[in-house]
């Protein structure tokens, strides 16, 4: 039996190594190689061998072997070494430029944005990441361009034209005409502000907002609020000229502050200077297709839908300060940090001008701390700090959202001049920006200063003041006072509105009739403008007069809408068109009677649409006024995390918690409340429990083996101990007990 089982195991062996030839030799006729053969007849075909193959390494340049790791901890890891070192000059970035994940999760989010949906890793597929190792190679090897018309080495999946057969025409129009960024260009705008971001975001400061994750035009509104109460001069400044672009040399040396590596800022450089195509279109043509454009057309299974109206319409009422978004060369999404990185300098030269402008005066209540430190008393209440004689503070604050600044100065005029005269100075040297005092003005704060459409003034408020007096007696008394108010302008929405074409005239403004939804349902129509109004509420969230404005919002929205259906059903007023269709427009205007007894059975059926009617109508309806307090040292939430991280990796943390409980011992929440209760009932005064054990060594021995269930057959020693300190430890105990 042992030898039939002898001759089995053989022959089981050899046919297996039979078939492993076998599936080697397949794997050999399925190369390219092979393939060529095979094409050219059956007489070049050679026959399989059985000889055994040895198995060949990995090849480095199969895009398989190449994504070890996920893109997303790739990226942490950059943002966490960053954050650990921010001062540090980087010189080796091609490390993380050769990371294919880094490419991949790139060609996911540029996928992303031009089909509309999100595609999985495991979906990409296999051309595609060949054709993304190509390009990597590509820019790794110095064969890369920006701005390529006709030569990609990977293309959009949406892009299904065959350039090789193109007629010459076609290609001359594709050469000299305007075109979008090439697929491939937004593949690597994306790797390299994935590598760079993560390193001036640990360098920015803190006072700008515009263009940085975690940060927007609300977190301006909330840190005025918050900062810059008490200031009586401003100087509101325009810096946006910058953002149209600077020259070369400037941003190329403003990267290479903190930035080493050859490979990226060559690359940088070349998409600074490489020429873009841009061309008018002829009036003709403009014509033709406006003329082609007005049938509705179909959108292709991957192309993406275009913004809705009511979106569309929120965009037409970006501030000033946000209307502007630099786009240099073929930097693309790369040249808003580009333009951080630029006004950086900006920045650290205010930072330093708010501490060499700093001089607290002697009788000052709020702003009686040093700069370094965060929190600097209630400065919502400035008005008790002197604001004249030789006690009074001098104080300044600067903020930057994108290429608009404001500084508030709390001093004499003269002090806001002389640093507006540094500043004129600062711009010509540094970014040979020629600036006068009328691009500079000076404003009182009774004036109002605008800033982000939203007004800042003084508002007079009359305070019950309390305070202990001499023999403990509370006095309480009237006081007056100014406080900072963040408005919203109506006069700038309703400037708004006009250019959006939504109502008419200044003083008495009228609404127009919104043709933009006419051939919409009045159920989509009060859909879209409900969304709109939404985020209307939520953009002046933290205006003094939310309400107001908000209500003013729903007016001229509601009688647009009212206007259009009136022209559309044919109702020719207003008033019948609410008196059909309620005050929010809830009710069906197809029927003129608007009670047909047929719609509520269709819509119980689910056969008709039901139809939202519109929201903030009156305005006990608008929410109020968001006034949660904001710390004075914010960060966003994605720094907090990074920092606790780096924190509780450093070693030097847990040494300082075990050297703390050393010192202080353990104590558990109850055990603490236990001695409170105890103190409390013996003294009728709350004693600090820390002072308690350091002055007596025996509780703190006595809660260290009541942590340790020292109860359980451990005795402690107390006989040299006084009677008292016998008596409070067995109290404390059955106090805990009870709790």
């Amino acid at each position: 039996m042992h030898r039939q089982l002898a001759i089995f195991s053989h022959q089981f062996i050899s046919n297996s190594n039979i078939l492993r030839t076998l599936s080697n030799s397949t794997w050999i006729f399925s190369q390219p190689s092979c393939r060529n053969h095979v094409a050219n007849g059956f007489a070049n075909y050679r026959s399989p061998s059985f000889n055994p193959v040895r198995p060949h390494a990995p090849d480095p340049n199969d895009p398989s072997t190449l994504m070890k790791e996920d893109g997303v901890s790739v990226c942490c890891q950059m943002w966490i070494e960053n954050y650990r070192e921010p001062d540090r000059v980087v010189t080796n970035l091609t490390s993380y430029l050769r990371r294919f994940e880094l490419w991949v999760l790139a060609y996911q989010k540029v996928c992303a944005d031009e089909t509309g949906a999100y595609l999985p890793r495991n979906a990409v597929q296999r051309s595609a990441l060949e054709d993304l190792l190509a390009l990597r190679n590509a820019v790794l090897d110095n064969r890369f361009k920006w701005g390529a018309r006709l030569d990609f080495f990977i293309k959009s999946p949406k892009d299904k034209t065959d350039y090789q057969s193109l007629s010459k025409r076609k290609i001359k129009a594709i050469l000299t005409t305007t075109q979008p960024a090439p697929f491939q260009d937004k593949i690597v705008q994306e790797v390299l502000l994935m590598i760079l971001e993560p390193i001036y975001e640990a360098r920015f400061s803190q006072k700008s907002f515009a263009y940085r994750p975690g940060r927007n035009a609300h977190t301006v509104l909330r840190v005025i609020r918050r900062n810059f109460a008490g200031y009586l001069w401003y100087i509101k400044g325009d810096l946006s000229t910058i953002l149209d672009g600077m020259k070369v040399g400037l941003v190329i040396n403003a990267l290479m502050r903190d930035v080493r590596d050859k490979k990226i800022i060559d690359l940088v450089k070349a998409a600074l200077t490489m020429p873009v195509i841009t061309s008018t279109v002829d009036d003709g043509e403009k014509k033709k297709k406006k003329r082609k454009y007005q049938k509705k057309r179909v959108l292709a299974e991957d192309e993406p839908k275009p913004d809705p109206y009511w979106l569309e319409t929120f965009f037409g009422f970006a501030p000033e300060e946000a209307e502007k978004i630099p786009n240099w060369g073929h930097c693309g999404i790369l040249s808003p940090l580009l333009a951080n990185i630029c006004f950086d300098e900006l920045d650290r030269w205010m930072e330093g001008k708010i501490k060499e402008f700093y001089r607290p005066s002697k009788s000052d209540v709020i702003w009686n701390s040093p700069e370094s430190e965060a929190e600097q008393g209630n400065t919502s209440w400035p008005e008790f700090v002197p604001t004249s004689g030789p006690d009074k503070t001098r104080k300044m604050d600067y903020i930057r959202y994108g290429g608009h600044i404001l500084i508030g100065v709390r001093g004499p005029r003269a002090d806001a001049a002389t640093l507006r005269k540094q500043l004129i100075e600062f711009c010509d040297q540094k970014y040979m920006l020629k600036l006068d005092n009328e691009s500079l003005p000076i404003e009182h704060i009774t004036k109002g200063i605008m800033f982000l459409d939203h007004v800042l003034c003084r508002r007079v408020v009359y305070p019950t003041l309390r305070y202990t007096a001499t023999g403990g007696k509370i006095i309480s008394e009237k006081g007056v006072g100014t406080l900072l108010s963040v408005t919203a302008s109506l006069k700038q929405c309703i400037k708004q509105f006009r250019k959006l074409n939504f109502l008419k005239g200044d003083r008495d403004p009228d609404p127009q009739p919104c043709f933009r939804m006419f051939h919409a349902t009045q159920a989509h129509t009060n859909a879209q403008m409900n969304k709109f109004l939404s985020t209307m509420v939520e953009w002046y969230r933290f205006a003094d007069n939310r309400k107001k404005v908000v209500n003013f919002c729903s007016y001229i929205v509601r009688g647009s809408i009212a206007k259009l259906y009136a022209a559309k059903y044919k109702l020719r007023s207003r008033a019948k068109v609410y008196k059909i269709g309620s005050r929010n427009l809830s009710r069906p205007l197809k029927e003129k009677k608007g009670q047909s007894p047929e719609y509520h059975n269709l819509l119980r059926m689910g056969l008709v649409e039901s139809i939202d009617g519109l929201q903030y109508t009156r305005m006990s309806l608008v929410p109020e006024t968001d006034y949660t307090p904001f710390p004075g040292n914010w960060i966003p939430d994605h720094e907090k995390a990074l920092l606790e991280y780096i924190k509780l990796e450093d070693p030097k943390t847990l040494e300082e918690q075990r050297s703390s409980m050393k010192e202080q011992g353990l104590v558990s929440p109850q055990d603490y409340i236990s001695m409170l209760v105890w103190n409390y009932k013996r003294s009728s005064s709350l004693v600090d429990q820390v002072s308690l054990m350091q002055s007596d060594e025996s509780i703190t021995k006595s809660n260290q083996q009541l942590l340790e269930g020292s109860d359980q057959g451990k005795h402690i020693d107390v006989g040299k101990e006084e009677e008292d300190t016998d008596e409070r430890i067995d109290e404390a105990r059955m106090s805990h007990m009870v709790l």
